[in-house]
C-alpha cells in the first residue's frame, strides 16, 4: 500500500527564480505539529514571503504561512507564521552558513512536497538578481517563445 501524495508539490515559490539565481538546492525536513502537517497536505501553506536563517547551529524558516486546520484541536498553533525548525545535516548547515555570509546570497525556500510520507522543503542558495538581470531573463524568455511560435507556424505550413 503506497503513501498518498508522494512527490506532489504542495506549495511553490514561483517568485524565487525571478528574484534569485539559484545555485544549489538542499532538501530539508520540517518540524511541524500534527495539525500543521494536515494543513500542509491539504495545500494550505504559502512560502512566497518566507526566508531561512541560521542561529546556534540550527536552521529556521520564518514567514511560512500554514493555515490552521479547521478540525484542529487545542494543539493548533495560534500563530500561522511562527518560526519552524528545519532538519538538515550539520555539514549542510555549516556549508549553507558559510555560503550565505557572502554578499548577495540568501537561503530561499523553493517548494514544499511530500516524500515517503514526510513533508519536505526544498531550499535554494540564491544570489540576488539585479534589475537588468531580470530584464535580460524576460527578454530571453520572450525570444524563446517567439522561436517556438515560428517553428509551430512553419510545421503548420509544411503539412
Amino acid at each position: 500500500m503506497g503513501k498518498k501524495a508522494d512527490g506532489k508539490v504542495l506549495a511553490q515559490n514561483k517568485k524565487a527564480s525571478h528574484d534569485y539565481f539559484i545555485e544549489d538546492t538542499y532538501e530539508a525536513g520540517m518540524v511541524l505539529t500534527g495539525t500543521e502537517i494536515k494543513s500542509v497536505r491539504n495545500g494550505r501553506s504559502n512560502i512566497n514571503d518566507a526566508f531561512a536563517t541560521i542561529r546556534n547551529g540550527e536552521i529556521h524558516i520564518h514567514n511560512m504561512h500554514i493555515s490552521p486546520f479547521e478540525q484542529g484541536n487545542r494543539h493548533n498553533p495560534a500563530d500561522p507564521t511562527r518560526a519552524r525548525k528545519l532538519l538538515l545535516h550539520k555539514e549542510q548547515i555549516n556549508k549553507l552558513l558559510g555560503l550565505s555570509k557572502q554578499d548577495g546570497y540568501a537561503i530561499v525556500p523553493l517548494k514544499i512536497y511530500v516524500r515517503n510520507g514526510y513533508a519536505k522543503l526544498l531550499l535554494g542558495l540564491g544570489k540576488g538578481k539585479k534589475q537588468y538581470d531580470k530584464r535580460d531573463t524576460a527578454a530571453k524568455r520572450d525570444a524563446q517563445r517567439d522561436i517556438q511560435r515560428a517553428l509551430r507556424e512553419k510545421q503548420k505550413v509544411a503539412r
